[in-house]
């Protein structure tokens, strides 16, 4: 009965119970795993820095006409952001995808690869760039493009963290949960996103065949292990992992890998899901003492063991004890009702505002936080940005008066 009404509340809360006994395990776990691209970002990319090594406009069209075929996110940005400048974008032949490295193809008689830095070092390419350093320190996604064995260039694109993933691994860490994360992104970008959210740990530059070896290894290591993920990369880690839970918007793969599945894409999500589980067995363990005290009670006296003592239970009496006890158990798990948690609202956006630091387009009602200086309101993406615009406010001030109809200025 209580599990039944706790699955009940946990489907009106937006989250949908594919499996009871990994329900039932959700108590016990210690340790919750994130993929972190779309789960505990928004995943929602954009070009912010290109650097380039041969004309713009050829690096551009060489490697949009590779990542046109890819249905990654970020190959997607890529190619918005090349049509965005007008170029033109020529068909690739002999496409090929390589997991967790990029993408190849074959465009205008040049061999084009177009990947990650993994995709660097199996090429054995060195990379010595201050800039692309510069900009991996800021926590962008960095991927680079090979023309003929030779490095040409580097697209920085930006990932905002999600608003609710900074409570919920707060949250997660309040009730004694240990928070990693799993990505196939650089180590400076996951070193950066780990330290915003306060991650225990993490694991960077995992290819997609090996995150259910990470799950792995923690399991082995005494973890009761939690994997969330949206991806089709994320589908044997999900299975791996003790209990798996898809964000709703997710792959159809990894949603069916799933033992739970989070409709909307709020991290917090997951928190309420630690606690009605436990809440769950705590009502559980309630209605058993309850049941087998009322039996060592009353089944030795309608046996008449004390009869002997005139001590007799009338068998109508017994009845309505045992009619009594139904009721007390039911109403007892009645009482999770109250635990119902609400939907969160959030504001609509109004005013869309730039952070000066990493040029990331964010609207003032989900910024991190904001700074008053020179009678402007600054607004910043995250605490990494804030941090380094306080230390450096005159760097970056004439880019904001540059582009001052994109804040809000302050008026005294």
């Amino acid at each position: 009965m209580v599990v039944a009404l706790s699955t009940s509340i946990t489907a009106k809360s937006g989250i949908l119970i594919r499996n009871r006994t990994a329900f039932e395990a959700v108590k016990d776990i210690n340790a919750i795993v994130f993929d972190k691209t779309g789960t505990l970002t928004l995943g929602d990319f954009g070009v912010s820095d290109v650097i380039v090594f041969i004309p713009e406009k050829e690096l551009l069209s060489l490697t949009a006409s590779v990542e046109l075929n890819s249905e990654h996110i970020i190959a997607k940005a890529i190619v918005d952001y090349a049509k965005e400048k007008g170029v033109k974008i020529p068909n690739a032949e002999d496409f090929k995808t390589l997991p967790g490295r990029g993408a190849y193809g074959k465009v205008n008689e040049k061999e084009v690869y177009v990947g990650s830095p993994n995709l660097l070092k199996e090429m054995k390419i060195e990379l010595d760039d201050p800039k692309i350093k510069e900009i991996q320190s800021q926590g962008k996604t960095v991927v680079f493009t090979i023309v003929d064995g030779k490095l040409a260039g580097a697209f920085a694109l930006s990932d905002r963290i999600r608003k609710e993933s900074y409570e919920a691994v707060r949250k997660l860490k309040e009730l004694g949960i240990k928070v990693f994360m799993l990505t196939g992104d650089s180590e400076e970008v996951a070193q950066w996103v780990a330290g915003e959210l306060g991650i225990d740990d993490y694991f960077a530059q995992v290819l997609p065949d090996k995150k259910a070896e990470k799950i792995k290894l923690l399991k082995e290591k005494g973890f009761k292990v939690a994997m969330v993920g949206d991806g089709i990369n994320d589908a044997p880690a999900l299975v791996t992992a003790d209990v798996g839970i898809a964000i709703g918007a997710g792959t159809d793969v990894a949603i069916e890998s799933a033992d739970i599945i989070l409709v909307r894409n709020d991290p917090r999500d997951v928190v309420k899901l630690m606690d009605l589980s436990r809440k769950t067995y705590a009502k559980m363990v309630q209605n058993l003492w309850w049941a087998a005290g009322y039996n060592i009670v009353t089944i030795p006296l309608a046996a008449g063991v004390l009869h002997g003592y005139g001590i007799i239970l009338p068998p109508a009496i017994g009845a309505l004890i045992m009619s009594l006890s139904t009721v007390i158990v039911a109403f007892n798990s009645q009482t999770l009702r109250k635990y119902e948690p609400k939907s969160v609202e959030f504001k609509e956006k109004k005013h869309i505002t730039v952070d000066p630091i990493c040029g990331m387009k964010i609207s003032p009602e989900e910024a991190y936080g904001k700074v008053e200086h020179e009678g402007y309101i600054i607004y910043f993406c995250s605490k990494h940005c804030q941090e380094e615009f306080k230390k450096k406010p005159q760097k970056y001030m004439p880019k904001i008066e540059k582009k001052g109809e994109a804040k809000h200025r302050h008026h005294h």
